[in-house]
């Protein structure tokens, strides 16, 4: 019997199949992340700054992965010339526009970066690492360089060293696969656990739940974002590079495990910091 599906119809099965297996290859590593002891022992305030101290990190370079998939798939350049696919265009745009400008609680535009830095402010978390990493690349030094000035946790080195592994292959799928099952796809069950449980904690004084205001709106501004609307927009951005190529999907697989390896071993590195400290 001849089929009566199209082409079309049987790539997207094709590749539901293979997003589906890459689901599937990185669950165990997903539950070790929304299992983590850090959530049990982020019980304070104190607590929560090293936490923060870590992750902006992570927030930082989430942005750089980003931007690097709007440098490969749009055109950034002068003269403008149609670069890519027009959906996968219109895919990393509209994700660019709600991180890179959404709105804070006062309808202002701010990147989910700067809105991470207001709240690490609200809470009196020390920023000054992470400043100055931004100031050191404004001098034109390499990521690399920078980091390496820093006095920061061996596990955000690597998680941000890996990022940019990937950003400087230039191979947008990689990209994309980091982007989406390493840090997109992964936000919204973690930050609602962390939410959660601060939300729940009885040990938080009032004067800090009014500290961590601003923590709670990021935390659901990326729930809103992430949860449903963006992550389905990056596995769409997703089918559209791998196409039909079996290298490429291999390569997601592979890497998507990685990424999330690196998330688990920067969660142990603030699980360790705030054992020290306790």
């Amino acid at each position: 019997m001849i089929s009566s599906k199209t082409a079309p119809q049987i790539l997207e099965e094709k590749q539901n199949v293979y997003i589906q297996k890459i689901r599937t290859e990185i669950e165990p590593l997903r539950q070790q992340l929304l299992t983590h002891e850090v959530y049990k022992n982020i019980s304070s305030i104190e607590d929560l700054k090293i936490f923060l101290q870590h992750h902006v990190f992570a927030v930082w370079d989430f942005m750089s992965l980003l931007k690097s998939l709007q440098n490969e798939l749009t055109c950034v350049q002068v003269p403008w010339i149609p670069k890519g696919n027009p959906l996968t265009r219109r895919l990393i745009n509209e994700i660019v526009l709600g991180e890179e400008t959404d709105e804070d609680q006062e309808g202002n535009a701010k990147s989910h970066f700067e809105l991470y830095m207001e709240a690490m402010q609200d809470c009196d978390a020390d920023y000054s690492k992470i400043t100055y990493l931004i100031q050191l690349l404004k001098e034109w030094k390499s990521v690399r360089t920078a980091l390496s000035q820093i006095d920061i946790a061996t596990s955000i080195k690597e998680f941000v060293s890996f990022s940019f592994d990937v950003i400087e292959t230039k191979k947008a799928h990689k990209i994309a696969v980091v982007f989406t099952f390493g840090r997109e796809d992964l936000i919204p069950d973690m930050f609602t656990s962390i939410l959660r449980d601060m939300k729940n904690s009885s040990k938080t004084p009032e004067e800090d739940e009014k500290s961590i205001e601003k923590l709670v709106y990021y935390f659901e501004r990326h729930i809103e974002l992430d949860g449903d609307h963006h992550s389905h927009m990056s596995i769409q951005m997703i089918k559209e590079l791998c196409g039909d190529d079996e290298t490429k999907w291999n390569d997601a697989i592979e890497i998507s495990k990685i990424a999330l390896q690196k998330r688990i071993e920067l969660w142990d590195g603030i699980l360790l910091e705030i054992k020290n400290n306790s």
